[in-house]
């Protein structure tokens, strides 16, 4: 470790409160899908910042807009209206097949805010009593750190101390319709779901899982919320995950690359019956809907409209996962995925996913462990067919030398 990444480090160690464990590398500049550190070292970027880059570091498009807005409003708060508000709700609704949108920063706000609305259709449409509403998430899941969302999930490390939680959800096994109906009662107004789980390790459910979902919750009355803050924006191939089996969800959820990487920017997409509940000072966000996001997030909208990204994510992610399932057997025990974003599960033989991230590190790829032994990949959508076999052919080598290590 060089002293100026010494330094650095050890001043985010001192000053930063400790709730993420990153890699010990320091990024000063960023451009397509290549980081570059205090010493000039560069690094694929196989992160994407958790998908938040899925049209890569510095897109000319997006950072262009983002001057031309930057000179001309940044912020009104929705206390008025502004130029690039409406063009953004409308072009999004439409991308989505929806009719309305409401805007906010963060993914966890998109998901708070579609829990509330759907427990205010659960009282004003379905007709449940006050403090009724039920919503049922998934095991595995993973929506945010919010103490309503975190009250839901499974993951200690998230959830361990931070109690009371808050009452209203229950749980089904992910990928198991029959667990999800056994879950449904009177009182449920909504099923939460992410339509690939992300943070527990890219888990794919079966085929035709979604599209019995969706039978089930309109056969029972009940919203479907599909959380595509992850899935979306062209990462799995679609638009939206969920348009991989042709369904329609009642309430979506969308975040990250939505800003393009560069302003936080989130929105939950829905039709008239279910947003056009919502009245003045129900809700709200200084920073919601702002001019800067919005004049960005039309742009990101129009890129998504012409399918361009859409059919990288499909093509290369084919190469990807190719590449990856041809490691299985060799420190590899699986491969999984759609499009560009893939899970990878090590051989606990070798060492951990960490273990295996600080080596790739070493060879110039940047990844991210999760759940001890998986490692996720999700380079940006701009990446190359030669950046692709770059990945796979250093991951290679990393496993050989594992595997020759543990011999």
């Amino acid at each position: 470790m060089s002293e100026n990444t010494r330094t650095a480090i050890e001043l985010v160690d001192t000053y930063a409160a400790h709730n993420y464990s990153p890699l010990p590398v320091v990024v000063t500049e960023a451009s397509g899908a290549w980081l570059t550190d205090v010493d000039g070292r560069r690094y694929l970027d196989c992160l994407a910042a958790y998908s938040a880059l899925n049209f890569g570091h510095g897109n000319p498009t997006f950072i262009d807009v983002a001057k031309r807005q930057l000179d001309r409003l940044t912020l009104t708060s929705r206390a008025a209206h502004s130029d690039w508000l409406g063009p953004f709700a409308q072009k999004l609704a439409r991308l989505a097949g929806k009719d309305m949108v409401l805007p906010m920063n963060t993914g966890a706000e998109a998901v708070e805010t579609a829990i509330k609305v759907a427990r205010k259709w659960g009282h004003q449409v379905k007709g449940l009593p006050q403090d009724r509403g039920e919503i049922i998430a998934m095991h595995g899941n993973f929506h945010g750190r919010t103490t309503t969302i975190i009250s839901f999930s499974d993951d200690e490390t998230a959830r361990a101390d931070f109690g009371p939680y808050s009452p209203g959800f229950r749980l089904a096994d992910f990928g198991d319709v029959e667990s999800l109906r056994q879950a449904i009662t009177p009182e449920t107004v909504a099923v939460l779901l992410e339509p690939i789980q992300g943070e527990a390790g890219i888990i794919v459910p079966p085929a035709g899982y979604l599209r019995e979902v969706r039978e089930l919750t309109r056969r029972n009355n009940v919203l479907l919320i599909c959380d595509e803050v992850q899935t979306g924006m062209g990462r799995t191939g679609t638009t939206f995950r969920f348009q991989a089996e042709d369904i329609d969800p009642d309430i979506i959820t969308v975040g990250k690359a939505l800003g393009a990487g560069i302003v936080p920017l989130s929105a939950v997409i829905a039709d008239r019956e279910i947003l056009g509940l919502l009245r003045p000072g129900e809700h709200g966000s200084t920073f919601g809907g702002n001019p800067l996001a919005c004049a960005i997030g039309s742009a990101v909208c129009d890129v998504l409209a012409t399918g361009e990204y859409q059919r990288r994510s499909t093509g290369l992610g084919e190469r990807l996962h190719a590449g990856l399932e041809a490691l299985v057997g060799h420190g590899v025990t699986a491969a999984r995925g759609a499009g560009l974003w893939a899970g990878v599960d090590i051989d606990p033989a070798i060492g951990t996913a960490k273990d295996v991230s600080l080596d790739l590190l070493d060879h110039g790829i940047l990844v991210k462990d999760t759940h001890g032994q998986t490692l996720r990949f999700a380079p940006p959508l701009v990446i190359t067919e030669d950046e692709i076999d770059l990945i796979v052919r250093e991951f290679r080598a990393v496993l050989e030398q594992r595997l020759t290590r543990h011999a």
